[in-house]
């Protein structure tokens, strides 16, 4: 199955797509996500250590094993969308099929394009209804540390107020209400089958930071008998 067609599939059949974010750059590290069992891998280029050609490299490797490669822009240029969608170029078209024409690239490309807005503002909560009605729009995704800044409860020590919770649940609905898809980012395993559980489909379970700061703190704690710090979610979770 084509890699960029998974996370499409996965939600069109009402199952949960679960999958693990991309801070560091490398192909190889790319490769051990995509093997780790997720339906995607979203390459950070903004708030991740990742530049053009390290982006183009961990989206091959992603999409070589089967799993979705999505990619985060570091600001909402055109240009910028137009090198990670990748259209005209021989890297993009490769990663459908070798030897496809531009028409048949356009026509696999348009099929397996998911287009999702996130909601992480004081404005976009209160526009959810609206956002969610455009036509077109697949999924809404939470983002909820800027969120939490923006409407005055911030995330602290990983912890999501009530408040906060009461907004996330105003974009679940919002899109539930509309047919739409719901996509929210977690730091962890426990925080993403909470909102699995609430009813989301699209989760973040982790990032590659975020694994490796945990494992790291707790297979030492084990060898030293301390008892393992908390602060292992990474750069979005403290």
């Amino acid at each position: 199955m084509d890699g960029t067609s998974r996370v499409k599939k996965v939600l069109q059949e009402n199952r949960v797509a679960l999958g693990v974010w991309q801070l560091l750059p490398g192909s190889n590290l790319a490769r051990i996500l995509a093997r780790a069992g997720y339906d995607w891998v979203l390459v950070d280029c903004e708030r991740g250590n990742i530049g053009d050609a390290a982006m183009h490299e961990s989206v091959a490797a992603i999409a070589g094993y089967g799993v979705s490669p999505i990619v985060r822009v570091p600001d909402f240029q055109s240009w910028m969308i137009k090198r990670r969608r990748g259209f005209g170029s021989p890297f993009a078209m490769d990663r459908f099929a070798v030897g496809s024409t531009a028409s048949q690239y356009l026509e696999q490309a348009n099929a397996t394009l998911l287009l999702a807005v996130q909601i992480e503002t004081q404005a976009a909560l209160e526009a959810a209804d609206a956002i969610a009605a455009v036509d077109g729009l697949d999924l809404l995704f939470v983002g909820p540390f800027d969120l939490g800044n923006s409407i005055g409860h911030p995330v602290m020590n990983g912890v999501i107020d009530a408040a906060l919770e009461e907004a996330i649940a105003t974009v679940l609905r919002a899109a539930q209400a509309a047919g739409k898809k719901a996509g929210i980012y977690c730091g962890d395993g426990a925080q993403a089958k909470h909102y699995v559980d609430m009813g989301f489909d699209l989760v973040n379970v982790l990032t590659d930071v975020g694994a490796l700061s945990a494992s790291m703190t707790r297979e030492l704690a084990i060898v030293t008998a301390t008892a393992p710090s908390a602060e292992t979610r990474g750069p979005y979770g403290n």
